[in-house]
């Protein structure tokens, strides 16, 4: 499950508002940043964060599970790889 600190780095990594991240994402700003605004679980319907995770990955961003040893995460993909 994401996090909406994953959420707040990938928009920040991404260098987009939180307007135009619900724009990409098709819900609205105060979705974006409700789900934001936690450091946990967003308390947003899960079609609206699945929304918003799918815009972040179309974006380039890989989100990170949290793991036994590792706390969840984010990266960006590499584009243009062969």
């Amino acid at each position: 499950m994401l996090t909406g600190l994953q959420l707040r780095a990938a928009r920040a990594i991404l260098r987009i508002s939180s307007d135009k991240l619900a724009e990409l994402a098709g819900v609205s700003t105060p979705t974006v940043k409700r789900a934001e605004a936690v450091d946990g679980i967003p308390p947003i319907r899960a079609r609206s964060l699945a929304a918003i995770q799918s815009a972040l990955e179309t974006a380039g961003i890989v989100f990170i599970a949290p793991d036994s040893t590792h706390g969840a995460g984010i990266y960006t993909a590499k584009r243009g790889a062969a």
